[in-house]
């Protein structure tokens, strides 16, 4: 196994930018219409599923909160993590972890972990349904859980687990023309992955990894059946 070295994801070259594949029309991307997509999925694969392993560790299950905050145009709830943190350290990722004996379901792990971070009361989410796993690098089993989010919520961050927390709006990360490849050898072994870097205000959220991928499978999942 390769064990990548430190490295400034920002720094690697960009090779393809997807804008020869269409958004989300906007229509798509409302509550209902998200309510109504759950409620009757259509036959789709997800595009990304499995990153080349670059850690030596047992593998473990966890669960993510993709959560859509249903303002006047939706948004994604991202945090970013911790500098000292063990794995994925500064990376912005969904609020999340590892699952416990005690959660019932992947939902409950997600809606856990979102309180224990950001402080994310349950009362103003509302779960959709899930996606499928998505592999880590860090052998994490990761099953993004995708819920509604009122903006009537408050946040109150943990800061030994979340260093910041955050909005991208819905329609910029199911738009293609955003979704940028990278591409990075060490050791002969060549690895690819996903950024969405969005601009918020002055400073740069650099949306990549495995958060951009599951973000990449939740576009797949919208577009389905799309003319």
């Amino acid at each position: 196994m390769s064990k990548l070295p430190a490295f400034d994801p920002q720094q690697v070259p960009v090779f393809q930018v997807d804008t020869h594949l269409a958004a989300v029309p906007a229509q798509h991307l409302t509550p209902t219409a998200l309510q109504a997509r759950f409620a009757n999925p259509p036959v789709w694969q997800p595009e990304l599923v499995r990153e080349r392993q670059f850690m030596d560790r047992a593998p473990a299950q966890a669960a993510v909160l993709m959560g859509v905050v249903m303002r006047d145009e939706p948004t994604v709830l991202l945090t970013q993590r911790p500098a000292h943190m063990s794995t994925h350290a500064g990376q912005i990722a969904f609020a999340g972890g590892k699952c416990d004996d005690g959660d019932v379901d992947v939902a409950a792990t997600a809606l856990r972990e979102a309180q224990e971070e950001v402080g994310l009361d349950i009362c103003h989410v509302q779960v959709l349904g899930t996606l499928p796993e998505y592999v880590t690098g860090s052998a994490f089993y990761v099953t993004p859980v995708v819920a509604l989010i009122s903006p009537a919520m408050t946040l109150q961050l943990n800061t030994q687990e979340v260093s910041d927390a955050f909005e991208v709006p819905l329609a910029f990360l199911m738009n293609p023309a955003h979704h940028r490849w990278h591409r990075y050898e060490f050791e002969g072994i060549t690895r690819e992955w996903l950024s969405m870097p969005y601009q918020d205000g002055e400073q740069l959220r650099f949306v990549w990894g495995a958060t951009a991928g599951m973000l990449r499978n939740f576009y797949r999942f919208l577009r389905a059946g799309c003319s």
